[in-house]
């Protein structure tokens, strides 16, 4: 994934479809509470309250989606890449982190539609 994640977004509007805000919200809250069980990616997280890192991945989320641009606003560019870079970030923590969004996606009520976008990204 490039710098210019933001800019390679889908054009159709799954914000919408999805549910809008609470739908982002629902999401990345089941993620969360799954990463804060979890031993491999708890590690990962420096805080010990993970409401920081829920809403950044909210906002960054809702933004890439098609929802308003708060994410950019409040932290400029994502820089994705920079910003993980302190991480040890190997392929046991990459399958642990899509293993628990998917989990989560999968807990929502979307449409095969909806879903599939949120997993293919």
């Amino acid at each position: 994934m490039g710098d210019d994640v933001l800019a390679q977004a889908p054009t159709a509007n799954v914000f919408e479809a999805a549910g809008g805000e609470p739908a982002f919200l629902e999401l990345v809250g089941r993620f969360y509470a799954r990463v804060a069980t979890d031993p491999v990616l708890r590690a990962v997280y420096p805080e010990e309250d993970l409401s920081g890192a829920t809403e950044r991945l909210t906002l960054f989320l809702i933004q890439y989606w098609g929802g308003p641009s708060t994410y950019s606003q409040q932290r400029g560019h994502p820089r994705l890449r920079l910003r993980h870079q302190p991480f040890a970030i190997g392929r046991r923590e990459r399958d642990a982190w899509l293993g628990h969004m998917t989990a989560a996606v999968d807990s929502l009520d979307l449409t095969p539609g909806v879903r599939k976008a949120l997993l293919d990204y």
